[in-house]
């Protein structure tokens, strides 16, 4: 029986070759590097590394201690050399002389830069002070899940002792920080020998001299912890056994498609929210749990957990044995407010007289038995990480609850953590929101040339995006292609004809699943014919009205029926053409197809706009670069009805309009963005010709 990735032992990875050749702030970097590569040693974004290193002071030119620590927000697995912070360490023991007491810690935090080294921009992080009092050169601390249950549960000390005897120490809950660091200190003073500490309900310190060493200690205590539990745990059923049983694949994601645009659009009243879907063996081992109700209420441990999970998530009545899908999307919005309530009183009963605002009160995890978690964040790598953070929190509950009992962080210590003013300081330093932050586009044609570079417009704004395209190979390479400059996680595709409307309903359905909803359509999906009229077939006329006329209809229907469920408005775009407003010889098919399309635009934009709902239309003229349409008979042909040869039909075009000037791709994806984005807000059922310029196509 093979194991499955949880249950193989950690690999040990570090290469003393590769290694050789390095200085020990190059090693500190491969150490973090290996150590972060593997979630079961520590989550994202989640714990830190230290080296203590022999640097040339570039004012005295003297050799001197300089703790490399990684900084604020960083990440072991992807951190670089410029995201670690470097501080003296002289300066740093200087800092105890002027310690005021834990209940002036926080200003301890003001004196970081005031020890920095070279200049170093990189922000030191609040868990400095816990690296550079450690006397040891290499420091580590992970949140390895196996250690986290050992440090949540009720008898964490005497399990500590018990899985590590003498090699690991303990110390109780303590809010990360300078006081922290002291504390350190004095437990390595009094235990010289300790090679560790478990710290409750937080993670494991880990320490040497030497960077491999450090490297193999941090492995090989993390290991002993996943063997005792796989030891202790053998043959239970976690979490009290199963109370419910899973639907099949295909029935989970109809459901999370269902429920999610509904729950998107119940919690975005502050932003747009980005959703994702988590159906894994574990997730649905907690969902469908006899215990999974009160291990939830109980709430996360780790304050790296409830930060990105706030401190207990929400659980959606619904009885896979007896699905009634109706009845759970009608009982959501109370449910969805009394979450929203609770959380409110649990920020009067904890609120301090200089506590941060009230954040968002809605709930950012949502358990469905029988189906799986989704998660909401402002964006989907943060909805993503939220939902790797509870799948952490299981894990954690699963090995607390077997071999003792779990407990989550006291309710006034989360809420400390949650509204410190420290984090409400790195919070207000993020960045501002691009245009489309949190928007979801769905695009057809999504492989063509205007389709492809309406999306990169879109991702470059911060929308995530689902190409459509009937072409697999090409939708395929677009995906690859945009993915790797804007990440996987906001590109998504799907193959799908226009004209199948079972097809365009399962794409919806599927852009639910990936982002929660839709907000915005670019209906793009063509092709084009020429011919004179007693030439053209009827089987040519009723594929161009299948495709530009029916196709869009079926992606507008769907879209409506999507952005009415979730309540918060959209914009629909359709790329039309000149041709549905200026006539053209030898294409009569093609030109009143894309006329439907224009008129179909104006009466979707009556229908929509008491829902917030804005319809528009581009209409571009002769973009050759990248157009798909151009590839087949159509340049042929419309090259023969002007008298031209294949290459001089660009520059035909171009000198019949006003502006001399070609049109390409990149001014339909701005005229597409701008419609699509709040700069347009106050426009529905309008017209926007790219077409550098033709007097036939002027709207009156």
């Amino acid at each position: 029986m093979s194991l499955t990735a949880s249950q193989q032992p950690l690999e040990k990875k570090w290469d003393s070759a590769r290694a050789a050749g390095m200085g020990e702030a190059e090693k500190l970097l491969y150490r973090s590097n290996l150590l972060g590569s593997d979630k079961r040693i520590t989550n994202y974004g989640g714990g830190n590394t230290s080296a203590k290193v022999m640097e040339k002071d570039p004012l005295t030119g003297d050799t001197v201690e300089v703790l490399w620590v990684k900084g604020s927000g960083g990440d072991v697995g992807s951190i670089k050399m410029d995201g670690f912070a470097t501080l003296y360490m002289d300066k740093l023991n200087a800092l105890r002389g002027i310690y005021r007491g834990v209940e002036y810690e926080d200003e301890m935090v003001g004196y970081l830069p005031h020890c920095t080294f070279n200049l170093n921009p990189r922000a030191a992080s609040i868990d400095t002070p816990l690296h550079a009092y450690v006397p040891r050169k290499h420091v580590d601390h992970m949140h390895p899940d196996a250690i986290i249950a050992i440090a949540a549960a009720r008898d964490s000390r005497a399990l500590t002792q018990e899985v590590f005897g003498d090699d690991i120490g303990w110390l109780p809950w303590k809010r990360p920080g300078f006081e922290l660091g002291l504390w350190l200190s004095n437990f390595c003073e009094e235990n010289p020998n300790t090679k560790g500490v478990v710290l409750e309900s937080h993670g494991l310190f880990t320490w040497d001299d030497d960077a491999e060493a450090c490297y193999a200690l941090t492995l090989e205590i993390i290991q002993k912890a996943m063997d005792w539990f796989a030891e202790r745990t053998a043959g239970k059923s976690a979490f009290g056994g199963a109370k419910h049983e899973s639907l099949g694949a295909e029935q989970r994601r109809e459901v999370a498609g269902r429920l999610m645009p509904a729950i998107r659009g119940m919690v975005s009243d502050q932003q747009h929210m980005v959703g994702h879907f988590t159906d894994s063996d574990a997730v649905l081992e907690f969902v469908n749990a006899k215990d999974m109700t009160r291990l939830a209420a109980l709430g996360t441990s780790c304050p790296d957990h409830f930060l990105r999970t706030k401190i207990r998530p929400l659980v959606v009545d619904f009885d896979p044995a007896n699905p009634d899908l109706d009845a759970t999307l009608g009982g959501l919005t109370g449910s969805v407010a009394e979450y929203r309530e609770g959380y409110k009183a649990y920020y009067e009963r904890c609120k301090h007289n200089d506590s941060p605002a009230i954040r968002d009160p809605n709930a950012v995890v949502y358990l469905v038995p029988g189906v799986g978690m989704i998660t909401f964040a402002k964006d989907k790598a943060t909805a993503r990480i939220s939902g790797e953070f509870y799948v952490n929190a299981i894990n954690v509950m699963r090995g607390a609850d077997a071999v003792s009992e779990y407990q989550g962080l006291p309710e006034q210590e989360a809420f400390d953590i949650e509204y410190w003013l420290l984090e409400e300081a790195k919070l207000q330093r993020m960045p501002k929101p691009k245009t489309m932050a949190g928007r979801v586009a769905l695009i057809t044609g999504g492989a063509g040339g205007i389709g492809s570079a309406t999306a990169e417009r879109y991702l470059r704004e911060g929308a995530c995006v689902m190409l459509a395209d009937i072409d697999a190979e090409a939708i395929g390479e677009t995906e690859k292609n945009l993915a790797g400059r804007y990440s996987s996680d906001v590109v998504r595709t799907v193959v799908m004809d226009v004209t199948d409307e079972a097809a365009v309903s399962a794409a919806f359905a599927r852009t639910s699943v990936e982002f929660g909803g839709v907000d915005l359509l670019v209906s793009n999906a063509g092709i084009a014919s020429s011919a004179p009229i007693e030439d053209t077939s009827l089987d040519l006329w009723n594929k161009n009205m299948d495709i530009l006329s029916t196709g869009y209809f079926l992606v507008s229907r769907e879209a409506f029926r999507v952005m009415k469920v979730q309540d918060m408005g959209g914009s629909i775009v359709f790329v039309a053409s000149k041709n549905g407003l200026a006539a053209s010889p030898n294409a009569s098919a093609y030109c009143t197809a894309k006329a439907s399309e224009i008129h179909l635009a104006r009466c979707l934009a009556l229908e929509g706009a008491p829902h917030g709902i804005r319809v528009n239309v581009v209409n571009p003229d002769a973009v050759l670069r990248g157009s798909k349409i151009w590839s087949g008979d159509w340049l042929k042909e419309r090259a023969a009805t002007y008298g031209k040869d294949k290459q001089g039909l660009e520059a035909h075009y171009r000198e019949r309009s006003m502006l001399k000037r070609s049109v390409l791709p990149e001014d339909i994806a701005e005229a597409a963005y701008f419609l699509a984005s709040d700069l347009s807000a106050k426009s529905t059922g309008n017209i926007l010709n790219v077409d550098a310029g033709n007097v036939q196509a002027f709207t009156r």
